[in-house]
């Protein structure tokens, strides 16, 4: 059987070089190319890398390792969830590799979990060579659907506690997830008091994008505040996030919900209710950017 090759892998060595972060690049050595495809939407390439694990890339960005995944996955999902008092209804967007759903059903109140992605290759491949991220669609609480998020969206109307747009970054078939027509639908999507979170690219390299995003946001939701985490394998080794609340009253830094010390350690890798309160505090430079 020939081995595997991809066009952004040279010398052993995979390169992520993209238009969205000029100048710079991310490079991760591979042990092995596990699975290239075209798939009705974009490229998808899995590796094995020497010291990152499995490596999944969609349109030559990467978009999850198993080593540093937890990072993202947890934040953009628990900063939504303990920011409700009881999400029993939650929608996730995108996130076809199964590790938003994994962070989800770690919550008892949950009764009804929905994923819709565009890409079923991602969701067949996740379960194949990502299983410890696809265990979240074996949990009888998850209805998977096929299909464009803001379709989906226009027919669901004060439907969801909690709604977590798990996307891909804005140059592609993810752009739509990033303008407002999206966050009002989001919005009519929510029952009232609902959150979102969306992945809000990185300060170092979109602060420009951040603040419009920001005030896109502030035109529909009457709380937007934007966090952070970091994360090794994403540009900059930053990722952030819009989180945003149809609750004026409502204070999305401080979790309304919690865990207990031993639970959050049991439960979480990254995760905890110091972490919530500290990731919406931004350098001074962004503050003066995004406030």
């Amino acid at each position: 059987m020939a081995e595997i090759t991809h066009p952004m892998i040279k010398d052993g060595w995979f390169q992520e070089v993209n238009d969205m972060w000029p100048g710079q690049a991310m490079a991760l050595a591979v042990e092995k190319v596990l699975h290239h495809e075209k798939s009705q939407y974009q490229d998808v390439l899995l590796f094995k890398s020497k010291n990152y694990g499995t490596v999944l890339v969609l349109d030559n960005v990467i978009q999850c390792t198993e080593r540093d995944e937890f990072a993202y996955q947890e934040m953009i999902t628990h900063l939504a969830m303990n920011a409700h008092p009881n999400p029993e209804k939650v929608l996730v967007i995108g996130g076809g590799d199964g590790g938003v759903l994994r962070e989800v059903v770690k919550h008892k109140c949950v009764k009804e979990a929905t994923l819709c992605d565009i890409d079923e290759a991602v969701i067949r491949l996740s379960k194949e060579y990502l299983p410890g991220m696809a265990v979240g669609f074996e949990d009888p609480r998850v209805t998977v659907h096929i299909g464009d998020g803001f379709k989906f969206l226009a027919d669901r109307k004060n439907e969801f506690d909690i709604i977590i747009t798990d996307s891909s970054d804005p140059d592609g078939p993810a752009q739509v997830l990033f303008e407002k027509p999206y966050f009002q639908l989001l919005n009519d999507s929510l029952k009232e008091g609902g959150v979102i979170t969306t992945q809000a690219e990185n300060q170092w390299l979109h602060l420009e994008l951040i603040r419009r995003l920001k005030a896109d946001c502030k035109q529909v939701f009457p709380v937007v505040e934007y966090a952070y985490t970091t994360i090794p394998t994403y540009p900059s080794g930053q990722i952030g996030f819009m989180v945003c609340c149809k609750d004026a009253s409502r204070d999305v830094k401080k979790p309304v919900r919690s865990w207990t010390t031993e639970e959050e350690e049991e439960i979480c890798r990254y995760y905890s209710r110091e972490i919530h309160e500290a990731s919406f505090v931004l350098p001074t430079f962004a503050r003066k950017v995004l406030k």
